[in-house]
Formats: C-alpha cells, structure tokens, sequence
C-alpha cells in the first residue's frame, strides 16, 4: 500500500474512533488493536534480524516513505488510545452520575425528568448498557412502547445477553399487543438463564392472559352488537344494581339473578367490562353489609350470593381471578369470612377459594396478594367439623403447601398460633373429624420439608407430648379414621426426627416404647412406620436403646426381616445395627434368633446398598459372640463379603463394613482364613485390618 493508501487508512480509523455509532467505534478499535499488535510484531522480528550493512538498498523510496508513514501513524494511534481511555473514563464518571440522577426522579415518579437525565448520560457514553435499559423502563412507564423497544435494542447492542433488555422489551411488545414477539422475548430470556423459568412462566402467562383477554372482549362485543339477549341481561341487571338506597334484599336478589344469568364466558366478560367488580367499591350498602363483622340474616344472604356471584364469574377465568383478588375489600374480607363461624359464608368462602388453589396460576395469584401467614391456623380450625368444610379446607391446605412461599410464610405463626392449636387438636383426637385431622397430620408432615418449619415443630415439647398421647390412645379407639391418625402422626414423627435436639433426646425413651407396642400391630403400614420412628429415635438416647432391647425388639425385627419388604427390612436392619452397636445383649439376641446368620446372608445379597451396609455392619458387631464366627464356616460368607469390601459400590460404608466384617470373621474363626486365601482376599483383609484396629 502507497503513502497516500496508508494516510486514508488512518484518516478513516480516526473517524471510526471518534464516531458516534458504538458498532462502527468498536470496529475501528478493532482494527486500531490488529494495526498495534502487527507493529509489536514486525518489531520483535527485526530484534532477532541480523542486519547485513553492505547490502545496498535498492526499494524504490515510496515503500520507505510508507513504512515511516505507517510506523509514524501507529505512534499516533497510541497516544490517541491513552488519551481515548483518559476521555472515557471522565465520560464514564459522568454518565454514572447521570444515571444516578435519573434513577432518583424514577423512583419519584418523575419519568419525565429521569428519560432526561439517561439521555444526557447517553450522551457522555454511548455503550452504556444501563443507560438504554433503565430508559427504557422510564419509556415503558410513560406508554412510549416504540422508543422502549429502540433502547432495548441498543442495550443488545452493548450487550447481546441482557436479560432486562429482553424482558422490557417483552413488556414493550405485550402492550403494543404483540404477543408472538412478547414471548420471543420471554423464551430468548430461559435461554440466556435457565434458572429464570419462574419468571419465564410468569411473564409467558401474562402474554396469554392478554391475548385471551382480548380475544373476550372483542367476542363479548360482538355478541352485545348482535343483540344477544343473555348478553344484553347482564348490562341490564348490573345498571339495576347500581341503583342508591335500596332495600339489602332488593340487591341480594338482583345478585341472584346475575349469579343465574352468568352462563358461560362471554357473560363472564361482560360482567368485567360493564365494571361488575365496583359492587362493593360504589354502593355502600352492598358494601356495609358485606363487610360487617356481625351480620343479621339479611346480611348473610347477601354476602353469600355475593360468594355464588364470584364463584360463577371466575370459574375458569383468570382474569377475573386477578381482579377479584386484587379489590381491596375482597383481599382485606376473606380472612374474616373464614372465620365467621357463620357455615353458609365459610362454604361459600371454601368454595371460591378452591378456584384459586386447585391450579398453579391461582396458587400464584393467592401467594402474591394475600398474607398467608394466619391461612395455616385458620384452616387448620374446620377439622374441628364434620361436615364437608373440614375436607374442603384440607383440600386448600393440601394444594397450598406445594408453594414454597406459602411455607415461608408460614414460619410466622407457627409457634404462637399453628402449634397450640395443632397440639390441641392431636390430644382430642378421639372428639375432632378424623379424617380431616389425619390429612392435616399429613400435611403438618409435608411442611416439615422446610427446615425452619421442622426445627420449630421438633423443638415442641408439647407437639411431642400430644403425638405420644394420640399413639397411646390408638389401643382404645380403633376405628380405620383413627388408625389413620396414627398412621399419620408417624410419619410426622419420622420428619420430625430428621432433626437432633435436647428436645427429642428427652423423649426418646417414651416414642421408643410406644413404637415398641405398635409393632405387633395387624396393619403392616402402621408396622412399618414404627419400625421407621425406632431407627430414628434410638440414635438419642442409650436408655431407649436398653429399653428396646429389653422388650425384644431384636426377636421381633428378625421376624419382620424373614418376612421380607424392602421398605420394612431398610428400617427393620437399620434398628438392628443401632442397638448392636454397643449392645452386647442385642449382640446375643441376634445371634440366638437368627440361626447361622441366614436372614443377614439373604440382606447382603440386597440389591440395596443401604440394607448390605446395614447388615455388613450387624453381622459385624455380632461376631464377638462365642461360637457366631464358626457357625458360618459352611457358608459363603468370606466370598459375599469379599464382594462387598472390593466392589465399587457408591456408599463408601459398604466396603468399610464389608472389609470390617470380613477381618472380624477370619480373626473370630482362623478357619475363614483359608477360604480367604483360596480367593485371593488377604489384600483386602490386609487393609480391613486398620478398620477392626479402630474399631
């Protein structure tokens, strides 16, 4: 390239540099680095040139004028990047003050003087991702969608993975009722972040509801211009309903005949349209009535056809579920209308809150707009019922605790409002609706999955107390409700016990030896659960480890083991290995009902590595006894635990046990030891060996 070339070059990258468009700036910069780095380059190769000085140059004078330009202009480019950085950074200084600014009128609500406030920012620094995306939201909130979309393009200039650009933008687009490009956004966001499907299927959702919204509306329009009768009604009964200074049963009845004229989703669209939902805000007599805290028979009526009227409006409806919930009266009122006490307005309360849980969206709409924080205790009161409110309030329980926010809030009046009353209903077991008090043991057990939740409950002597006394009572009533109560109330037990404290350990003794009682019991869940609780409880507690066993509980469990199940054997070898492992009468008991150790061989030939450690380990500690060790002599036990203790199970206390087990059988009975060696096993018994030293 000439002289003049190289000079156009560079008069072109200098206007790159200094242009106002960051894709061509970052071009030239680019290229300004690819000039440097080639220099640097050319440099190093004449450092490792050597020159020969009689050589006569003979290039022609234009090539040397060029390089000494090129060479010349890089010098030049240089000092423009140290002072191009120098320039940024007071640029950058600035534009962060300007943004800083901005975003103070935005949160004033001043969107007018923080659009400002960005620009000016923009205008010290033109990449400045944060810049466009907070104009943007500053655009979104004074309806300007089409400059909001144009930042939150630019921003994706700066930076392609910016998750709030594509979510603005999805704003941008769902208010310009773009609803295939709304959701592009949403989807390019679950790309960038997976971990943001919450969001992705809250703002999805919200696309959907608009266009369905629309698609409504614009149906509901049609049948209204149409003529359609039952669409003309409701118009009609709701002008009839705004009417000032009527009787209450006058607009108890007119609700009814909405309630009746609303047939399907057209109907459910009018209502919203024509303001059906302003009832309670603009007549106050609807509103006094319904809102009072004690109401006559009158007022009763009313406020339960309002709870039909709800019911028939937003059944299927998710946009009048969101605009029922969101009315303040409603929000504020349906705490209280649960707990009237009146069972017409309970029903009805149940039933339209049913809407809501029985599908996520609802669940979501529920979490978000109502403090959920007294729901627990207050739905917790109708197990005191026996008719259909009780199964109706656990049904809401049961669909309410698959949100982890809803257990969150929970926490707040677990230990002063949720656990008296539970511990309450746990001891009159016997007088409350059985049915519904065992659903909500089982549910209090699922809430235990949150580990604030379960420390709180574990550390309740009086939730320790009543479980004991329910257990206790089981023998003296025996109906299958009551059973499962107790069915139940073990499972919560087993969740509880998840957790180690003094609490527990002063217990143990008394849950061990009601667990102990249930275990002859003829319902094998019941069996298994208390099988369950013991190898839970007995870690605490020595004493109950010597109660147990001085109530057989060894016998009994080797009988359950020879019967088989894989739930009921991973309990049942658990308990066993517990109480052998320092028990020496546990230790004789196993070796006296488990005639040469088959009921353990059969667990080691387990395909669960939990049982085969469990096992490994029992049959272990049990070779001490006189005369275990020689019993097996016949077997293949050096081979099955030789298998163990050199395998590649995942549980490293397979091998541990397994090598342990297999160091204490050849040292019981040396006899072991040459089937050992027959295998080809004295390496693993060689480094068993530190096991049995520690042990």
């Amino acid at each position: 390239m000439g002289y003049q070339g190289l000079k156009e070059k560079g008069r072109n990258l200098v206007q790159g540099l200094n242009s106002t468009d960051p894709a061509v700036q970052e071009k030239a910069i680019a290229e300004t680095e690819k000039r440097l780095h080639d220099l640097q380059a050319c440099k190093e190769e004449e450092s490792k040139t050597v020159v020969n000085r009689t050589v006569i140059n003979t290039q022609a004078s234009d090539t040397a004028n060029a390089e000494a330009a090129n060479r010349g202009f890089l010098t030049i480019l240089e000092k423009d990047a140290k002072e191009r950085a120098k320039r940024r950074k007071r640029n950058e200084h600035l534009a962060n003050a300007l943004k800083e600014k901005g975003n103070d009128a935005f949160r004033k609500g001043d969107y007018g003087t923080a659009i400002e406030r960005y620009s000016e920012g923009l205008e010290k620094l033109k990449d400045k991702q944060e810049l466009y995306t907070n104009r943007a939201q500053a655009y979104l909130k004074v309806h300007e969608y089409e400059k909001a979309i144009g930042d939150c393009e630019w921003a994706l200039k700066c930076n392609e993975q910016c998750i709030k650009a594509y979510f603005l933008m999805g704003k941008a687009h769902l208010a310009l009722k773009h609803y295939s490009e709304s959701r592009q956004c949403y989807e390019k966001i679950l790309q960038i972040d997976p971990r943001k499907e919450s969001l992705f299927k809250d703002c999805v959702n919200e696309v959907n509801l608009e266009e369905e919204r629309m698609k409504d509306e614009e149906a509901a329009r049609t049948e209204v211009r149409a003529g359609d009768p039952a669409a003309l009604s409701i118009q009609e009964l709701l002008q009839k309903l705004q009417r000032p200074r009527q009787h209450v049963l006058y607009y108890t009845g007119g609700i009814r005949l909405l309630t009746g004229a609303v047939k399907g989703r057209t109907e459910q669209t009018l209502f919203r349209t024509n303001n059906g939902f302003s009832i309670l805000k603009d007549n106050e007599a609807v509103r006094r009535a319904f809102c009072t805290e004690t109401k006559n028979s009158a007022e009763v009526d009313l406020s339960v056809s309002l709870l039909f009227l709800w019911q028939a409006v937003c059944t299927g409806n998710e946009e009048n579920q969101h605009l029922l919930l969101t009315h303040p009266d409603v929000n504020a009122q349906l705490p209280k209308l649960l707990s009237s006490g009146v069972p017409e307005i309970q029903k009805e309360t149940l039933a339209l809150i049913s809407l809501y849980s029985e599908n996520e969206n609802g669940r979501r709409l529920l979490v978000r707009h109502q403090d959920l924080s007294k729901w627990l205790q207050i739905l917790m009161t109708f197990v005191n019922h026996t008719d259909a409110r009780a199964s109706s309030a656990m049904n809401i329980l049961s669909d309410l605790t698959a949100e982890e926010r809803f257990k969150t809030q929970c926490r707040v009046m677990l230990s002063t409002g949720v656990l008296p009353l539970f511990t309450q209903l746990l001891t009159s077991a016997a007088l409350v609706n059985q049915a519904a008090l065992a659903r909500c043991i089982g549910l209090m057990g699922n809430l235990c999955a949150d580990v604030a939740i379960r420390t709180q409950m574990a550390e309740c002597e009086e939730c320790w107390q009543a479980c004991l006394k329910l257990v206790g009572e089981y023998l003296d009533v025996s109906t299958p409700q009551y059973q499962e109560c107790l069915f139940a109330v073990l499972g919560l037990m087993m969740n509880l016990l998840l957790e180690s404290n003094v609490t527990i350990q002063c217990f143990a003794v008394d849950v061990s030896g009601r667990c102990m009682s249930l275990l002859g019991d003829k319902d094998g869940r019941i069996v298994t659960r208390a099988l369950g609780v013991l190898s839970r409880v007995l870690p605490a507690s020595s004493a109950a480890v010597e109660e147990a066993v001085k109530g057989g509980v060894v016998k009994k469990i080797i009988t359950f083991l020879k019967a088989g199940g894989q739930i009921t054997s991973s309990y049942g070898i658990k308990t066993l290995s517990i109480c052998t492992r320092s028990n020496r009468r546990a230790q004789e008991d196993l070796v006296k009902a488990d005639k040469r150790f088959s009921v353990l061989l059969k667990l080691l030939d387990s395909e669960n590595e939990m049982i085969v450690g469990n096992a490994a380990f029992c049959l272990g500690q049990c070779l001490g006894v006189p005369g275990a060790a020689a019993s097996l002599l016949n077997s293949n036990i050096v081979m099955i635990l030789l298998k163990h203790a050199g395998g590649d199970a995942t549980r490293t206390s397979v091998q541990q046990n397994a090598a342990i087990a297999l160091g204490k059988l050849c040292v019981a009975e040396p006899r072991h030891l040459l089937q050992l060696r027959k295998l080809n096993g004295l390496a693993i018994l060689s480094s068993s060996m530190k096991y049995v030293q520690s042990t």
